[in-house]
């Protein structure tokens, strides 16, 4: 199975209430989490709140994925994690 497909396997499962494909997603996805954190990181604000806000963006991402669109969940957690740290 490429991954790719083991991805959107992934999300069907965890948006279906599998918590075990949740945990793996958000674990493979935390990277982008913590760059993203780490891009929006000041003197003002902790990266580790960063984070933890980051993450709840990217558990909203995983949530509200589409799995019929053409693109990756990298790409729409992303903005999703952005926004909930702009936020």
């Amino acid at each position: 199975m490429a991954i790719a497909e083991e991805t959107m396997a992934l999300i069907e499962k965890a948006q279906k209430g599998d918590q075990e494909a949740f945990a793996k997603l958000v674990q493979d996805n935390m990277l982008l989490v913590y760059k993203l954190a780490h891009r929006y990181k000041s003197k003002y604000v902790e990266y580790e709140d960063l984070v933890s806000t980051g993450t709840i963006g990217l558990m909203k991402a995983i949530n509200t994925f589409d799995t019929d669109k053409q693109i990756k969940l990298a790409t729409y957690a992303s903005r999703c994690i952005e926004n909930e740290i702009l936020m």
